[in-house]
Protein backbone atom coordinates (compact mmCIF):
# COMPACT_ATOMS: atom_id res chain seq x y z
CA UNK A 1 0.00 0.00 0.00
CA UNK A 2 1.20 3.55 -0.43
CA UNK A 3 1.63 5.84 1.98
CA UNK A 4 -0.31 8.25 0.43
CA UNK A 5 -3.41 6.49 0.66
CA UNK A 6 -2.16 4.49 3.92
CA UNK A 7 -2.46 8.17 5.08
CA UNK A 8 -6.10 8.70 4.01
CA UNK A 9 -7.09 5.96 5.37
CA UNK A 10 -5.87 6.16 8.71
CA UNK A 11 -7.42 10.15 8.88
CA UNK A 12 -10.40 8.66 7.53
CA UNK A 13 -10.78 6.07 10.61
CA UNK A 14 -9.38 8.33 13.03
CA UNK A 15 -12.33 11.09 11.99
CA UNK A 16 -15.02 8.53 12.27
CA UNK A 17 -14.24 7.25 15.51
CA UNK A 18 -13.97 10.95 16.65
CA UNK A 19 -17.20 11.99 15.07
CA UNK A 20 -18.29 9.25 17.32
CA UNK A 21 -16.48 9.61 20.63
CA UNK A 22 -17.32 13.31 21.09
CA UNK A 23 -20.65 13.31 21.67
CA UNK A 24 -21.46 9.45 22.87
CA UNK A 25 -20.11 9.39 26.14
CA UNK A 26 -21.34 12.75 27.40
CA UNK A 27 -24.57 12.53 25.86
CA UNK A 28 -26.45 11.06 29.02
CA UNK A 29 -24.65 14.32 31.22
CA UNK A 30 -25.80 16.62 28.28
CA UNK A 31 -29.19 15.10 28.82
CA UNK A 32 -29.78 15.39 32.79
CA UNK A 33 -28.21 18.91 32.93
CA UNK A 34 -29.18 20.94 29.65
CA UNK A 35 -32.58 19.47 28.82
CA UNK A 36 -33.56 18.26 32.01
CA UNK A 37 -35.03 15.00 31.52
CA UNK A 38 -34.56 11.80 33.56
CA UNK A 39 -33.06 8.74 33.65
CA UNK A 40 -35.39 6.91 31.58
CA UNK A 41 -35.48 8.93 28.76
CA UNK A 42 -31.79 8.66 28.76
CA UNK A 43 -31.93 5.32 28.37
CA UNK A 44 -34.46 5.30 25.51
CA UNK A 45 -31.62 8.01 23.52
CA UNK A 46 -29.15 5.43 24.01
CA UNK A 47 -31.53 2.71 22.47
CA UNK A 48 -31.55 4.60 18.94
CA UNK A 49 -28.12 3.20 18.42
CA UNK A 50 -29.12 -0.19 18.71
CA UNK A 51 -32.60 0.55 16.64
CA UNK A 52 -29.81 1.44 13.78
CA UNK A 53 -27.38 -1.24 14.45
CA UNK A 54 -30.35 -3.68 13.82
CA UNK A 55 -31.38 -1.94 10.26
CA UNK A 56 -27.69 -0.35 9.36
CA UNK A 57 -27.05 -4.31 7.54
CA UNK A 58 -29.83 -4.45 6.19
CA UNK A 59 -29.28 -0.84 4.32
CA UNK A 60 -25.58 -2.35 3.53
CA UNK A 61 -26.62 -5.65 2.47
CA UNK A 62 -29.58 -4.57 0.20
CA UNK A 63 -28.75 -1.13 -1.07
CA UNK A 64 -25.29 0.27 -0.63
CA UNK A 65 -23.64 -2.82 -1.71
CA UNK A 66 -25.43 -3.56 -4.96
CA UNK A 67 -26.06 -0.20 -6.34
CA UNK A 68 -23.68 2.35 -5.39
CA UNK A 69 -19.59 3.23 -4.67
CA UNK A 70 -18.72 2.97 -1.28
CA UNK A 71 -16.98 6.09 -0.65
CA UNK A 72 -20.00 8.24 -2.38
CA UNK A 73 -22.61 6.50 -0.21
CA UNK A 74 -20.32 7.18 2.99
CA UNK A 75 -19.39 10.45 1.81
CA UNK A 76 -23.06 11.40 1.47
CA UNK A 77 -24.27 9.57 4.58
CA UNK A 78 -21.75 11.90 7.16
CA UNK A 79 -23.10 15.28 4.50
CA UNK A 80 -26.29 14.19 6.23
CA UNK A 81 -25.09 12.99 9.41
CA UNK A 82 -23.07 16.73 10.15
CA UNK A 83 -26.60 18.32 9.29
CA UNK A 84 -28.44 16.21 11.74
CA UNK A 85 -25.60 16.59 14.13
CA UNK A 86 -25.92 20.03 13.56
CA UNK A 87 -29.94 20.40 14.01
CA UNK A 88 -29.62 17.92 17.40
CA UNK A 89 -27.08 20.80 19.16
CA UNK A 90 -30.41 23.45 18.67
CA UNK A 91 -32.99 21.39 20.19
CA UNK A 92 -34.29 22.80 23.02
CA UNK A 93 -36.45 19.80 24.33
CA UNK A 94 -35.88 16.10 24.72
CA UNK A 95 -38.76 15.00 21.90
CA UNK A 96 -37.17 16.62 19.14
CA UNK A 97 -33.94 15.44 20.60
CA UNK A 98 -34.95 11.82 20.18
CA UNK A 99 -35.96 11.90 16.78
CA UNK A 100 -32.98 13.91 15.92
CA UNK A 101 -30.81 10.91 17.53
CA UNK A 102 -32.53 8.33 15.70
CA UNK A 103 -31.89 9.89 12.53
CA UNK A 104 -28.30 10.34 13.33
CA UNK A 105 -27.82 6.78 14.17
CA UNK A 106 -29.93 5.53 11.02
CA UNK A 107 -27.41 7.71 8.90
CA UNK A 108 -24.04 7.06 11.10
CA UNK A 109 -24.10 3.51 11.63
CA UNK A 110 -23.63 1.94 8.09
CA UNK A 111 -20.47 3.84 7.76
CA UNK A 112 -18.61 2.00 10.00
CA UNK A 113 -19.09 -0.98 7.87
CA UNK A 114 -18.34 1.27 4.85
CA UNK A 115 -14.60 2.41 6.45
CA UNK A 116 -13.76 -1.10 7.19
CA UNK A 117 -14.80 -2.37 2.88
CA UNK A 118 -13.02 0.66 1.78
CA UNK A 119 -9.70 -0.12 3.89
CA UNK A 120 -10.15 -4.05 3.15
CA UNK A 121 -10.39 -3.35 -0.64
CA UNK A 122 -7.15 -1.85 -0.60
CA UNK A 123 -5.27 -3.93 1.13
CA UNK A 124 -3.09 -6.67 0.19
CA UNK A 125 -2.70 -8.45 3.13
CA UNK A 126 -5.79 -7.21 5.77
CA UNK A 127 -4.80 -9.44 8.38
CA UNK A 128 -1.26 -7.53 8.92
CA UNK A 129 -2.44 -4.28 7.30
CA UNK A 130 -5.86 -3.48 9.02
CA UNK A 131 -4.97 -3.64 12.84
CA UNK A 132 -2.40 -0.87 11.87
CA UNK A 133 -4.82 1.05 9.87
CA UNK A 134 -8.36 0.68 12.64
CA UNK A 135 -6.16 1.50 15.86
CA UNK A 136 -6.40 4.88 14.55
CA UNK A 137 -9.80 4.79 15.03
CA UNK A 138 -8.96 4.39 18.79
CA UNK A 139 -7.05 7.10 18.77
CA UNK A 140 -9.80 8.89 17.59
CA UNK A 141 -11.91 7.96 20.28
CA UNK A 142 -9.01 8.85 22.88
CA UNK A 143 -8.60 12.75 21.27
CA UNK A 144 -12.05 12.87 20.96
CA UNK A 145 -12.48 12.42 24.96
CA UNK A 146 -9.96 14.61 26.14
CA UNK A 147 -10.87 17.45 24.20
CA UNK A 148 -14.37 17.31 25.31
CA UNK A 149 -13.17 16.48 28.71
CA UNK A 150 -10.34 19.20 29.10
CA UNK A 151 -12.57 21.80 27.66
CA UNK A 152 -15.59 20.97 29.84
CA UNK A 153 -18.02 20.90 27.29
CA UNK A 154 -19.57 17.65 29.23
CA UNK A 155 -22.83 19.54 29.40
CA UNK A 156 -22.52 21.67 26.62
CA UNK A 157 -24.36 21.40 23.40
CA UNK A 158 -20.55 22.18 21.60
CA UNK A 159 -19.71 18.62 21.50
CA UNK A 160 -22.83 17.93 18.55
CA UNK A 161 -20.92 20.94 17.31
CA UNK A 162 -17.86 19.99 17.16
CA UNK A 163 -19.01 16.45 15.56
CA UNK A 164 -20.98 17.79 13.18
CA UNK A 165 -18.03 19.79 11.36
CA UNK A 166 -16.15 16.79 11.94
CA UNK A 167 -18.72 14.95 9.81
CA UNK A 168 -18.75 17.10 6.80
CA UNK A 169 -14.89 17.01 6.77
CA UNK A 170 -15.11 13.11 6.77
CA UNK A 171 -17.52 14.10 3.87
CA UNK A 172 -14.85 15.97 2.06
CA UNK A 173 -11.75 13.62 2.67
CA UNK A 174 -14.57 10.90 1.32
CA UNK A 175 -14.27 12.63 -2.18
CA UNK A 176 -10.42 11.68 -2.48
CA UNK A 177 -10.73 7.79 -1.29
CA UNK A 178 -9.93 5.36 -4.15
CA UNK A 179 -13.22 4.18 -5.74
CA UNK A 180 -15.11 1.09 -4.02
CA UNK A 181 -17.32 0.00 -6.47
CA UNK A 182 -20.50 -1.85 -5.55
CA UNK A 183 -20.27 -5.82 -5.99
CA UNK A 184 -24.08 -6.27 -7.31
CA UNK A 185 -24.50 -9.21 -5.38
CA UNK A 186 -27.97 -9.86 -4.75
CA UNK A 187 -27.89 -10.99 -0.69
CA UNK A 188 -31.21 -12.05 0.77
CA UNK A 189 -32.13 -10.55 4.05
CA UNK A 190 -31.85 -14.04 5.95
CA UNK A 191 -28.16 -14.09 5.01
CA UNK A 192 -27.54 -10.55 5.79
CA UNK A 193 -29.36 -10.94 9.25
CA UNK A 194 -27.01 -13.88 9.86
CA UNK A 195 -29.76 -16.73 9.89
CA UNK A 196 -27.91 -19.01 8.03
CA UNK A 197 -25.77 -19.60 10.89
CA UNK A 198 -28.97 -20.81 13.00
CA UNK A 199 -27.51 -24.47 12.62
CA UNK A 200 -25.33 -23.08 15.66
CA UNK A 201 -28.10 -23.24 17.92
CA UNK A 202 -27.80 -27.24 17.74
CA UNK A 203 -25.24 -27.62 19.98
CA UNK A 204 -26.03 -26.54 23.79
CA UNK A 205 -22.91 -24.31 24.50
CA UNK A 206 -23.56 -22.22 21.95
CA UNK A 207 -26.92 -21.42 23.27
CA UNK A 208 -25.82 -20.81 26.38
CA UNK A 209 -22.91 -18.19 24.96
CA UNK A 210 -25.28 -16.40 23.06
CA UNK A 211 -27.50 -16.16 25.57
CA UNK A 212 -24.73 -14.98 28.06
CA UNK A 213 -23.89 -12.37 25.13
CA UNK A 214 -27.39 -10.49 24.72
CA UNK A 215 -27.21 -10.35 28.95
CA UNK A 216 -23.67 -9.32 29.76
CA UNK A 217 -24.88 -6.38 27.48
CA UNK A 218 -26.85 -5.30 30.16
CA UNK A 219 -23.97 -4.51 32.31
CA UNK A 220 -22.43 -2.63 29.20
CA UNK A 221 -25.30 -0.20 28.70
CA UNK A 222 -24.99 0.83 31.88
CA UNK A 223 -21.53 1.60 31.38
CA UNK A 224 -22.02 4.08 28.42
CA UNK A 225 -25.30 5.53 29.19
CA UNK A 226 -24.74 6.28 32.99
CA UNK A 227 -20.91 6.24 33.71
CA UNK A 228 -20.02 9.19 32.77
CA UNK A 229 -23.34 11.61 34.18
CA UNK A 230 -21.91 9.25 37.44
CA UNK A 231 -18.30 10.76 36.77
CA UNK A 232 -19.50 14.07 36.95
CA UNK A 233 -22.20 13.44 39.62
CA UNK A 234 -19.59 12.50 42.18
CA UNK A 235 -17.19 15.69 41.31
CA UNK A 236 -14.51 13.46 39.59
CA UNK A 237 -12.91 16.03 37.21
CA UNK A 238 -12.49 15.98 33.75
CA UNK A 239 -14.00 12.77 33.40
CA UNK A 240 -14.66 12.68 29.55
CA UNK A 241 -10.99 12.80 29.39
CA UNK A 242 -10.01 10.31 32.07
CA UNK A 243 -12.63 7.91 30.73
CA UNK A 244 -10.17 7.50 27.26
CA UNK A 245 -7.94 5.29 29.76
CA UNK A 246 -10.60 2.48 28.76
CA UNK A 247 -9.40 3.12 25.24
CA UNK A 248 -6.16 2.74 26.41
CA UNK A 249 -6.60 -0.05 28.37
CA UNK A 250 -8.49 -1.99 25.31
CA UNK A 251 -5.44 -1.33 23.31
CA UNK A 252 -3.37 -3.03 25.57
CA UNK A 253 -5.64 -5.82 26.55
CA UNK A 254 -6.09 -7.05 22.83
CA UNK A 255 -2.21 -7.45 23.01
CA UNK A 256 -2.42 -9.97 25.90
CA UNK A 257 -5.01 -11.72 24.55
CA UNK A 258 -3.14 -14.60 22.44
CA UNK A 259 -1.24 -15.73 25.76
CA UNK A 260 -4.21 -15.35 28.30
CA UNK A 261 -6.11 -17.96 25.41
CA UNK A 262 -3.10 -20.19 25.45
CA UNK A 263 -2.88 -19.63 29.13
CA UNK A 264 -6.04 -20.14 30.43
CA UNK A 265 -8.42 -21.66 27.11
CA UNK A 266 -11.83 -19.34 25.92
CA UNK A 267 -13.71 -20.36 29.00
CA UNK A 268 -11.62 -18.86 31.40
CA UNK A 269 -10.48 -16.07 29.31
CA UNK A 270 -14.68 -15.42 28.45
CA UNK A 271 -15.13 -16.13 32.39
CA UNK A 272 -12.79 -13.63 33.55
CA UNK A 273 -14.08 -10.79 31.18
CA UNK A 274 -17.80 -10.99 32.88
CA UNK A 275 -16.12 -11.04 36.54
CA UNK A 276 -14.38 -7.99 35.23
CA UNK A 277 -17.73 -6.17 35.09
CA UNK A 278 -19.28 -6.91 38.13
CA UNK A 279 -15.77 -6.06 39.92
CA UNK A 280 -15.95 -2.45 37.60
CA UNK A 281 -19.57 -1.95 38.77
CA UNK A 282 -19.29 -3.07 42.63
CA UNK A 283 -16.02 -0.24 42.32
CA UNK A 284 -17.95 2.56 41.47
CA UNK A 285 -20.96 1.89 43.95
CA UNK A 286 -18.48 1.93 46.80
CA UNK A 287 -16.24 4.53 45.41
CA UNK A 288 -17.49 7.91 47.32
CA UNK A 289 -15.03 10.04 44.45
CA UNK A 290 -12.82 11.68 46.94
CA UNK A 291 -10.71 9.58 49.01
CA UNK A 292 -11.13 6.57 46.88
CA UNK A 293 -10.15 7.61 43.32
CA UNK A 294 -8.33 4.46 42.91
CA UNK A 295 -11.33 2.52 42.41
CA UNK A 296 -12.78 4.73 39.89
CA UNK A 297 -9.21 4.56 37.87
CA UNK A 298 -9.04 0.80 38.66
CA UNK A 299 -13.36 0.42 37.17
CA UNK A 300 -12.05 2.60 34.00
CA UNK A 301 -9.06 0.54 33.32
CA UNK A 302 -11.21 -2.64 33.70
CA UNK A 303 -12.90 -1.70 30.68
CA UNK A 304 -10.24 -3.61 28.42
CA UNK A 305 -10.81 -7.04 30.28
CA UNK A 306 -14.84 -6.61 30.21
CA UNK A 307 -14.73 -5.83 26.34
CA UNK A 308 -11.87 -8.08 24.95
CA UNK A 309 -12.08 -11.22 27.02
CA UNK A 310 -15.74 -11.24 26.70
CA UNK A 311 -16.84 -9.75 23.42
CA UNK A 312 -13.26 -10.15 21.35
CA UNK A 313 -13.48 -13.89 22.54
CA UNK A 314 -16.51 -14.06 21.49
CA UNK A 315 -15.79 -13.24 18.26
CA UNK A 316 -12.84 -15.66 18.03
CA UNK A 317 -14.96 -18.30 19.15
CA UNK A 318 -17.58 -18.03 16.55
CA UNK A 319 -14.88 -17.58 13.79
CA UNK A 320 -13.73 -21.63 14.90
CA UNK A 321 -16.80 -22.65 15.61
CA UNK A 322 -18.92 -21.50 12.55
CA UNK A 323 -17.75 -23.43 9.11
CA UNK A 324 -16.70 -21.37 6.44
CA UNK A 325 -19.52 -21.37 4.46
CA UNK A 326 -21.43 -19.58 6.89
CA UNK A 327 -19.08 -18.08 9.17
CA UNK A 328 -19.73 -14.32 7.54
CA UNK A 329 -23.50 -15.43 8.56
CA UNK A 330 -22.65 -16.11 12.19
CA UNK A 331 -20.22 -13.12 13.17
CA UNK A 332 -23.40 -10.75 11.60
CA UNK A 333 -25.70 -12.73 14.08
CA UNK A 334 -23.72 -12.09 17.16
CA UNK A 335 -23.49 -8.84 15.93
CA UNK A 336 -27.32 -8.32 15.67
CA UNK A 337 -27.48 -10.00 18.86
CA UNK A 338 -25.33 -7.88 20.92
CA UNK A 339 -25.30 -4.51 19.49
CA UNK A 340 -28.54 -4.71 18.49
CA UNK A 341 -30.96 -6.69 20.25
CA UNK A 342 -28.61 -6.84 23.55
CA UNK A 343 -27.70 -2.98 23.83
CA UNK A 344 -31.62 -2.04 23.26
CA UNK A 345 -32.80 -4.03 25.74
CA UNK A 346 -29.84 -2.65 27.96
CA UNK A 347 -30.61 0.81 27.39
CA UNK A 348 -33.93 0.60 28.06
CA UNK A 349 -33.21 -1.53 31.44
CA UNK A 350 -30.33 1.01 32.71
CA UNK A 351 -32.69 3.71 32.33
CA UNK A 352 -35.91 2.21 34.15
CA UNK A 353 -33.18 1.10 36.99
CA UNK A 354 -31.46 4.42 37.18
CA UNK A 355 -34.76 6.39 37.48
CA UNK A 356 -35.87 3.85 39.95
CA UNK A 357 -33.08 4.87 42.29
CA UNK A 358 -34.07 8.32 41.95
CA UNK A 359 -33.44 9.93 45.56
CA UNK A 360 -32.59 12.99 47.08
CA UNK A 361 -28.97 12.20 46.39
CA UNK A 362 -25.90 13.83 45.02
CA UNK A 363 -26.80 16.92 42.85
CA UNK A 364 -28.21 14.76 40.13
CA UNK A 365 -30.74 13.34 42.60
CA UNK A 366 -29.61 9.19 41.83
CA UNK A 367 -27.94 6.45 44.89
CA UNK A 368 -25.35 5.30 42.26
CA UNK A 369 -24.45 2.47 44.71
CA UNK A 370 -27.98 1.01 44.93
CA UNK A 371 -27.68 1.69 40.91
CA UNK A 372 -24.56 0.02 39.90
CA UNK A 373 -25.08 -3.10 42.28
CA UNK A 374 -28.39 -3.95 40.18
CA UNK A 375 -25.36 -4.45 36.50
CA UNK A 376 -22.99 -5.87 39.17
CA UNK A 377 -25.40 -8.31 40.04
CA UNK A 378 -25.94 -9.44 36.77
CA UNK A 379 -22.91 -9.53 35.86
CA UNK A 380 -22.35 -12.24 38.21
CA UNK A 381 -25.18 -14.03 38.18
CA UNK A 382 -24.39 -14.47 33.82
CA UNK A 383 -20.93 -15.80 34.53
CA UNK A 384 -21.85 -18.16 37.58
CA UNK A 385 -24.43 -19.75 35.00
CA UNK A 386 -21.74 -19.32 32.32
CA UNK A 387 -19.06 -21.44 33.83
CA UNK A 388 -22.12 -24.03 34.70
CA UNK A 389 -23.63 -24.54 31.41
CA UNK A 390 -20.58 -23.66 28.86
CA UNK A 391 -18.44 -26.80 27.94
CA UNK A 392 -15.63 -25.70 26.11
CA UNK A 393 -14.30 -27.76 23.03
CA UNK A 394 -10.39 -26.73 21.63
CA UNK A 395 -10.06 -23.30 20.43
CA UNK A 396 -6.54 -22.24 19.04
CA UNK A 397 -5.15 -18.84 20.35
CA UNK A 398 -5.49 -16.02 18.07
CA UNK A 399 -2.61 -15.18 16.30
CA UNK A 400 -0.81 -11.50 15.89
Amino acid sequence: MKNTLRIKLSVLMLLEYFVWGAWYVTMGTYLLNSLDVGAAQVGSAYANLSIAAILSPIFIGLIADRFFSAQKVLATLHVLGGISLYLISLADNFQDFWWLILLYTLLYMPTISLVNSISFSQMDEPDKEFPLIRVFGTLGWIIAGLWVGFMEWETSHLTFQIAAACSIALAVLCLFLPNTPPNGQKKSLASILGLDALVLFRDRSFIVFFLSSIIICIPLAFYYSFANPFLNDIGFENAAGKMTLGQVSEFLFLLLMPFAFRKFGLKKVMLVGMLAWAVRYLMFAFADGSENNWMLYTAIVLHGICYDFFFVSGQIYIDKKAEKSFRNAAQGLITFATYGVGMLIGSYVSGWVTQRFTVAVGPAGYDWQSIWMVPATIALVTAVLFILLFKEKTVDAPTQ
